[in-house]
């Protein structure tokens, strides 16, 4: 009898341990990409999709890691604020045209870098990717009901779409 009660027992030890483990590794698989993560996985992916070599496709991940990293580095989109009086509106709407500005400014430092190594149709093959990705991207914010920026499903473009 107290072989069988140290089995059970044993075996319920083991039980309670696995479903522990196998928790734990949910949690982890369902944590958030961090934007640098992100940012190297959407760079991969366009180069893998664009059949880049090696040396432009190192070239290519480091420079958008960069140039994702000097956009997130602006900030959020300034939000628009329907409550207010004109002045107010016009410094919110002033805020986010210097906020479009500095963004077109990047995007402008970054096409001068990738027409370094990359041809013009291939840059326009990244925009056009990079323009996917973002839809997709907000398309699953919106069915989770994310609002993440002003936009309709949520996200934001930095494309030049």
């Amino acid at each position: 009898m107290k072989s069988i009660l140290r089995i059970l027992a044993l075996t319920l030890a083991m039980v309670t341990a696995g479903i522990s483990a196998v928790a734990q590794n949910n949690d982890r698989d369902h944590q958030r990409m961090s934007r640098e993560q992100l940012a190297e996985a959407q760079a991969k992916y366009i180069a893998k999709e664009m059949k880049l070599d090696k040396g432009k496709s190192d070239l290519f991940i480091e420079t958008y890691c960069r140039f994702q990293g000097e956009i997130w580095a602006l900030g959020p989109r300034p939000q628009h604020n329907s409550k207010g009086n004109d002045q107010e509106s016009q410094q919110a709407i002033k805020d986010r045209f210097e906020h479009s500005r500095m963004i077109l400014d990047i995007r402008q430092k970054y096409y001068e870098e990738y027409s370094k190594f990359l041809s013009q149709s291939q840059i326009e093959q990244v925009y056009k990717l990079e323009w996917e990705i973002m839809n997709r991207l907000s398309q699953k914010d919106g069915d989770k009901g994310n609002s993440s920026g002003g936009r309709k499903g949520g996200g934001r473009r930095t494309t030049g779409r």
